[in-house]
């Protein structure tokens, strides 16, 4: 299993993910949906390089342009709420992907919050038998959302890769994919790895519940 963390290499995306730590920042929404999703369009082109190309010849006004085109037939999943923002990200870098949405969501199962369950209710998804599946979710905290969401997903066919894409990853959350998840056809991506989790399973320093920070706070 690979894993790539942007944060090896200095880039704007340091940038971007300063602003979203900051509390100050954190204020305006749209200040913080908008660099989930630039991090979301950096992913994808980094991803869009592990590709399998051909040629293609291109017909201009002037003539034929030789290039190379990409060959996977990409699916884009996310799963609800947080993850939207980060999927438009990828949607505005590969638009021709078909795109799948799983609903998992955290359940504490203990009146200190403490002990945490993941429960999936809604999968809207194409085949993705033999294609390039790309699940996108900014937090990969203890992974389980993750997990769940690709289960969901796999009930749909094997795809021949799996790329997990985050914003930020705790060491948990990487070690629990690495567990679950097919060894020799999963790449993790993430902009940062972070300490680890805290007692309410958050990541820290992390930025805090990204979907809170996209839309609001819920009940």
């Amino acid at each position: 299993m690979k894993i790539i963390n942007l944060a090896d290499t200095n880039s704007i995306v340091n940038q971007y993910l300063a602003e979203m730590r900051d509390i100050e920042y954190q204020r305006n929404r749209m200040l913080f949906r908008n660099n989930i999703e630039r991090i979301g369009m950096f992913e994808a082109f980094e991803i869009s390089k592990t590709l399998a190309y051909e040629p293609k010849d291109v017909t201009t006004p002037l003539g034929i342009a030789h290039t190379a085109l990409p060959t996977d037939d990409i699916v884009l999943a996310t799963i609800f709420r947080a993850g939207l923002p980060f999927h438009s990200g990828f949607l505005n870098v590969f638009d021709h992907a078909g795109n799948g949405f799983v609903s998992a969501f955290r359940e504490y199962t203990d009146n200190d919050h403490t002990n945490v369950g993941i429960h999936v209710e809604y999968l809207a998804t194409p085949d993705i038998n033999g294609k390039t599946l790309i699940i996108a979710d900014p937090m990969l905290a203890t992974g389980g959302s993750m997990e769940m969401g690709y289960r969901a997903l796999a009930s749909k066919g094997a795809p021949k890769h799996i790329h997990v894409a985050c914003v930020i990853a705790a060491p948990e959350g990487i070690e629990h994919i690495r567990r679950t998840f097919p060894e020799d056809r999963t790449t993790i991506w993430c902009a940062a790895i972070d300490e680890g989790l805290n007692e309410h399973k958050y990541i820290v320093p992390g930025f805090g519940d990204a979907g809170d920070l996209c839309y609001g706070n819920k009940l």
